[in-house]
């Protein structure tokens, strides 16, 4: 995969966060005209990171299976989401310090698939354009097919510190599913807090 020099950038400064303590600064999100932008969540053309460039000791064999891999892609406004599979369930985080994000350990317990479309639900603050939320379908799968895959959707607080998943939104028991999604990414991320508060069920 070639990436360009602005992308080169996003991702080597990843990876020396993930090496030291290197810290970024968001800005806070206020009340303000409030819209969608949407990045291509393709694991084909994002970073496959191995062990070696996060730190991380060599498997044993018996880990192997499990351990599926883990990829840093770019987002918007070139904002890094790392993603991350293990035992055919995948999870996804974002920002300078992803991987230590409460985001980084959250998945569906089914087996699961990511969408290719993340919306960024995106805030004008003082004429700039900054993400507060994410809203990326799963796909949840039954082992044994006995049963139709499922089709979640998640809305992600950004917030650094502070990035995990705020609600599950059931997209085939939930009428206007996507819609949902937003009115809850708009009026629930903001004070929600990721070591206190229950991820919001829908349908409860």
């Amino acid at each position: 995969m070639i990436f360009s020099e602005k992308t080169k950038r996003v991702l080597t400064a990843f990876l020396f966060g993930v090496i030291s303590t290197s810290i970024t600064i968001v800005a806070p999100a206020q009340a303000q005209e409030i819209s969608s932008t949407y990045t291509q969540l393709d694991l084909d053309n994002c970073k496959l990171l191995t062990r070696k460039e996060l730190g991380l000791p060599t498997l044993e064999k018996e880990e192997m299976g499990i351990d599926g891999g883990r990829w840093l892609c770019v987002g918007y406004n070139n904002s890094i989401v790392y993603v991350s599979e293990g035992d055919l369930r995948f999870f996804v985080s974002f920002g300078q310090n992803a991987m230590r994000e409460p985001a980084a350990s959250q998945t569906l317990a089914p087996f699961n698939y990511l969408g290719e479309t993340l919306e960024w639900r995106v805030k004008n603050i003082d004429g700039s354009w900054v993400p507060f939320a994410t809203i990326l379908r799963w796909t949840t799968e039954i082992g044994d097919g006995s049963q139709p895959d499922g089709s979640t959707l998640i809305v992600t607080k950004l917030e650094q510190g502070n990035v995990c998943q705020v609600a599950r939104i059931d997209a085939k028991n939930v009428a206007d599913a996507n819609q949902v999604a937003r009115d809850i990414a708009d009026t629930k991320v903001d004070d929600f807090n990721c070591q206190s508060d229950q991820i919001i069920l829908l349908p409860g």
